[in-house]
């Protein structure tokens, strides 16, 4: 019999994504990082922006459903007076508002237009995102001259607090914008619809995340450059991670012990996912994620199976 190779880490890890790496980018650095090739990551970043990119380790791979769902928090810094194919300054303006529209923006015709892209609403995303198009990712349908159309989706912006506009000498205005949103909302198509209800064009100039559910880019480490060699990261440990993104429920030995044969135990009465925990030296162990499922609470995920 082959002998069986010692088990990866397991948890989930912070990272503080820099501009110019995409997501992948992080994660094949985590993989060399962390000695193990079982890396996910919740939540794309595109290489311009900056801020908080949670990766599963080992089993953390498995939370990373629930991580991608959770709500977020941006800043995002937004230009009036210009558009950009991209909604964002990954790519060169090609259209300019009207020297005299332009002018005629102030801070109460913003605060405005705001109003109408907060709470619940229909967001078209941006042409050149990753979403699939009869299975081909609409930007490569863009960078193949094809015209995109992508349907509406239902978010949630909860939260859009502007900073002070400043005009530059061209008449473009920036200004920087707080914004708390439902998981799939498109910062920069906030910035491009931003700019067309005001009729002036819009497009992001930054963007840095700096919350994805109870995570917060300052407990994130910064992401090693390609020539370094640290040490292996301490990964958050699951029970600790699951907790930050959903209600928790302690088992008995009894539970865990059925959980881990996927058995269902009784209804956990919480709408949603639930960390079912088991208290142990040291802490608590993660047996699995419930879901309660006509008066019982079934295991969505096991995390420790029955031996």
């Amino acid at each position: 019999m082959a002998p069986q190779r010692p088990a990866g880490p397991d948890g989930v890890l912070l990272l503080d994504k820099p501009a110019g790496w995409t997501s992948h980018d992080v994660v094949a650095r985590a993989r060399r990082w962390c000695g193990t090739r079982k890396i996910g990551h919740a939540g794309t970043l595109d290489p311009m922006a900056t801020g908080l990119l949670i990766l599963g380790i080992g089993k953390g791979t498995r939370l990373l459903t629930w991580l991608t769902a959770a709500d977020k928090g941006y800043s995002a810094t937004v230009r009036l007076g210009s558009g950009t194919p991209s909604d964002d300054a990954d790519s060169e303006p090609d259209r300019f508002a009207d020297a005299a529209e332009l002018q005629a923006v102030d801070e109460q015709r913003v605060d405005a237009a705001l109003e109408a892209l907060r709470g619940d609403i229909e967001q078209v995303p941006s042409t050149v995102s990753a979403i699939k198009i009869d299975g081909v990712r609409a930007y490569a349908r863009a960078r193949a001259g094809e015209a995109v159309d992508i349907p509406a989706r239902r978010v949630t912006v909860s939260r859009l607090e502007r900073g002070p506009l400043r005009r530059a000498a061209d008449g473009q205005i920036d200004f920087v914008l707080q914004v708390d949103c439902s998981s799939g909302t498109y910062i920069r198509a906030i910035a491009r619809d931003l700019g067309a209800v005001l009729g002036v064009h819009g497009h992001l100039r930054r963007l840095r995340r700096g919350r994805i559910g109870g995570f917060r880019v300052e407990q994130a480490l910064a992401v090693p450059g390609r020539d370094e060699e640290p040490s292996p990261p301490a990964l958050i440990p699951l029970a600790e991670a699951a907790a930050a993104t959903m209600p928790v429920r302690e088992l008995t030995a009894d539970e865990a012990r059925a959980l881990g044969y996927g058995q269902r135990v009784t209804a956990s009465g919480v709408p949603g996912p639930v960390a079912a925990v088991l208290p142990c030296q040291g802490g608590r162990e993660l047996v699995a994620v419930l879901e309660d499922q006509a008066g019982k609470a079934k295991p969505a995920v096991v995390f420790a199976p029955a031996s």
